[in-house]
This record gives structure tokens, C-alpha cells and sequence, in this order.
């Protein structure tokens, strides 16, 4: 599918029409529980037992409904954990994960604790109601490549048995798709110099990946180079044969704003692909 561009005015427009058509069937009552464990084990250290913790927000009238899993932004530095208020009374669950963050680990650990975070969702929804084979993951910003890179390199979800083929679908928002920052300033190379190794989605590109919805906000307002690293991730995988890509431009939204605008397509795909 070709690249396109949604227009400002058309999307405040449209954005309360997209998210009563796409989403799936609502229900009435939910239920959140918080602040739970995702990692167990001996090898659990205080740091994990402090950061590696999640909310889970489904409904409880419903089953068989699709998850969504959601990282925060913040440049895997800072940031925290917060449901989406346009995820909220949609008819699926939401899971909202914390992770550690650099200085504090490297981004190798911050990966990983996705992952486990990933897992414990493949392992536990069905407990909730929820269809483990109907399973996606979405994340903002720093929350976005860490979608991108667990749906891409098989690596980090097979170190907890779980086959990221069985993602259902990826849904970064504003992700790198190169080698990030933090990742970057680990090995002392400047942030503005881009370099895409086995730490960059892009390096893992390939055809039998979950399908994938990339959004970016408007590419003369995005933080440097976002959009046309998305655009060449969508085109790389146009390379490779991957069947199911898809990239939006929200015009007229910056980095950080992009996000509102951007929940309704997300629903509009998780409705596409939970058939």
C-alpha cells in the first residue's frame, strides 16, 4: 500500500467518526489491575522488582478480545507507564508496561524487559478473557522502536519461548527505525549521525514478519528524520515482499502530538486484523 498523508483539518474532523467505526465491539465495565510483576525467577534483582511492573486493563463482560501491549515513550531515559485515555472503553485490554531505563542499564536490558513484559502477556491474558492469538504491540516514541525491534528480531521473544510471529500485529508510533539515540550514545557516536546495525529495526527487515502499521506525525514538524526513517523501513519491506505495511503521516502534528490522532488507526487495525 502506498504512502499517505492525512491532513490536519481532516483528522480532527474525522478522528470521533474513525474511533466509533474501527474499534472493536465496546462493552460497559472494566476492570484494571496494577502494578504487577512481569519477571519471576531467582535471578530477579531489586531493580526489576522496582521497574519491570505492568497495569492490565480489560474488560470484564467480554471475552475473546483482542490485547493491545503499550510502551511509553521518553527515549528509554524517562518516562512511565499511563493508559491511553483513547484506549479506554474500546472493547479490547491494555497492557501498560514500565521498564528500566538508561543510564540506570543499557538498551539491550530495556529490550529485554520488553520482551519478558510481551511474554507474560502471551502467557496470562487468557486468564482475563482475552485471545492470545490476538495479541498486539504499540508503543510512542522510544515505546515505538521497542515495538519495532521485538516484532523484527526474533531474538528477544525467543529467549522466553514465544515466537514473535505470533504477534498478531506491530504498531509503532514515531519509532526509530534505526539504531536509537540511546543506543547510539552507548557506543559514544552523536545523535545526529544515523547508523543502523543489529540495534536498528531496520537491520531485521523481513517478509514473514506480523504485519505492520507505521504512523508518524508531519515529517517538517517530526523530531529529525523520523518520518523518512519510517518511510524507508515501509519501503525496504515493499523490498522484501512483507504482504502487509502500511505507513500514515499525520500532516501538521509534531513529535509528541502525533500520538491523539494516531489511536484511531490503531483501532482501526487491531479490528482489521482480530477477524
Amino acid at each position: 500500500m502506498l504512502s499517505r498523508t492525512i491532513f490536519a483539518a481532516l483528522v480532527l474532523l474525522s478522528c470521533a467518526s474513525l474511533n466509533a467505526q474501527n474499534r472493536p465491539a465496546a462493552t460497559s465495565s472494566y476492570q484494571i489491575e496494577e502494578g504487577v510483576l512481569y519477571r519471576t525467577g531467582d535471578d530477579v534483582t531489586d531493580g526489576m522488582k522496582k521497574m519491570c511492573r505492568l497495569d492490565i486493563y480489560t474488560p470484564v463482560d467480554a471475552k475473546n478480545f483482542p490485547t493491545v501491549v503499550w510502551f511509553h515513550g521518553g527515549g528509554l531515559t524517562g518516562g512511565k507507564r499511563k493508559l491511553p485515555e483513547q484506549l479506554k472503553s474500546s472493547g479490547i485490554a491494555v497492557v501498560t508496561v514500565d521498564y528500566r531505563l538508561s543510564p540506570n542499564v543499557k538498551v539491550n536490558d530495556c529490550i529485554d524487559d520488553a520482551a519478558a513484559a510481551v511474554a507474560w502477556t502471551f502467557r496470562n491474558i487468557e486468564k482475563y478473557g482475552g485471545n492470545p492469538k490476538k495479541i498486539f504491540v504499540s508503543g510512542h516514541s522510544a515505546g515505538g522502536y521497542l515495538t519495532s525491534m521485538l516484532g523484527l528480531d526474533k531474538k528477544w521473544l525467543k529467549a522466553y519461548q514465544i515466537d514473535a510471529d505470533n504477534i498478531t500485529g506491530l504498531i509503532p508510533f514515531s519509532g526509530h527505525t534505526i539504531t536509537h539515540f540511546t543506543a547510539r550514545a552507548e557506543q559514544g557516536i552523536d545523535g545526529k549521525q544515523p547508523i543502523i546495525d543489529e540495534m536498528a529495526p531496520l537491520f531485521h527487515i523481513r517478509k514473514d514478519a506480523p504485519p505492520l502499521l507505521l504512523i508518524t506525525g508531519d515529517r517538517d514538524l517530526e523530531l529529525l528524520g523520523r518520518y523518512e526513517e519510517n518511510a524507508y523501513m515501509w519501503r525496504m519491506m515493499q523490498v522484501v515482499g512483507h504482504p502487509d505495511t502500511e505507513l500514515f503521516e499525520l500532516d501538521g502534528y509534531n513529535h509528541g502530538g502525533m500520538a491523539g490522532p494516531a489511536f484511531p488507526l490503531l483501532l482501526k487495525f487491531v479490528k482489521k486484523h482480530s477477524k
